[in-house]
């Protein structure tokens, strides 16, 4: 018999962030939200600092990385100024995605077999600074097996695609793309690799994701942030821990 380790919530706190420069004011302060979030039993705080700035600002890093309890997972692209932030800071977890500066949000996985040799040695300083790398990618073995190879210690597989199929009620190809992300999270796991899984993820969604025995970490964020506003914070994310609970048995 499978057993069922306790499920992570990492959550994702960009989006206080886009509120607030949407007026260009002090408020509301990401940090104050993340702060909230330990409180509510978060286990991490996801934070992306885009290379426009749009949400996250280097300055909210500073702050976060000061006054953190719980561990940081700092999301970024592949460039050098990145690394560079992410080497002054040394965060808990850096997870490397894609980005575009016209997409709204990641739109999809790290292309990682394409661009496995340079990426391979992009995360080298990383790894050797403490940080954990984590690879956000689609699930689909041959990008699975190429993170392993650069030395990945995570993937995050992309859940997008499957909440949107849901969202959009195309049933039967949501459910083959939870097939694709289950095999993918035991192809992963059978390799040693630490799986992680997010984007999208609602309360009708999370719980065929958080059942799966191989994944030890949810990513959640703009679904709770909007949740908030009905909600309040901290009961938002009680009722994602509550259903990640309640599916993992």
């Amino acid at each position: 018999m499978t057993v069922l380790h306790p499920l992570r919530l990492g959550m994702n706190i960009d989006h206080v962030a886009t509120v607030r420069n949407a007026r260009g004011s002090a408020y509301p302060d990401p940090v104050r939200a993340a702060k909230l979030a330990e409180e509510a039993g978060a286990d991490g705080i996801t934070a992306h600092l885009r290379e426009d700035r749009r949400h996250i600002t280097d300055a909210d890093i500073d702050a976060l990385v000061e006054h953190l309890s719980v561990p940081l997972n700092f999301e970024m692209a592949a460039t050098p100024e990145m690394q560079a932030i992410a080497l002054r800071h040394k965060p808990h977890a850096v997870c490397i995605v894609p980005e575009k500066r016209e997409e709204r949000t990641t739109e999809g996985g790290l292309e990682v077999a394409r661009e496995e040799n340079s990426l391979a040695h992009f995360i080298a300083p990383l790894r050797e600074a403490g940080s954990r790398v984590s690879i956000f990618i689609a699930a689909d073995r041959a990008q699975i097996e190429a993170a392993h190879r650069i030395g990945a210690a995570v993937v995050e597989l992309h859940t997008g695609a499957y909440c949107d199929l849901h969202a959009e009620g195309q049933f039967d190809a949501r459910d083959d793309e939870l097939k694709r992300l289950t095999e993918m999270a035991d192809f992963a796991n059978h390799l040693g690799l630490e799986v992680h899984a997010g984007h999208g993820l609602t309360y009708d969604t999370v719980q065929p994701i958080a059942a799966l025995p191989q994944v030890v970490e949810l990513n959640i964020g703009h679904f709770l942030i909007g949740e908030s506003i009905f909600r309040g914070l901290k009961p938002a994310i009680h009722e994602m821990r509550r259903l990640m609970d309640e599916a993992r048995g």
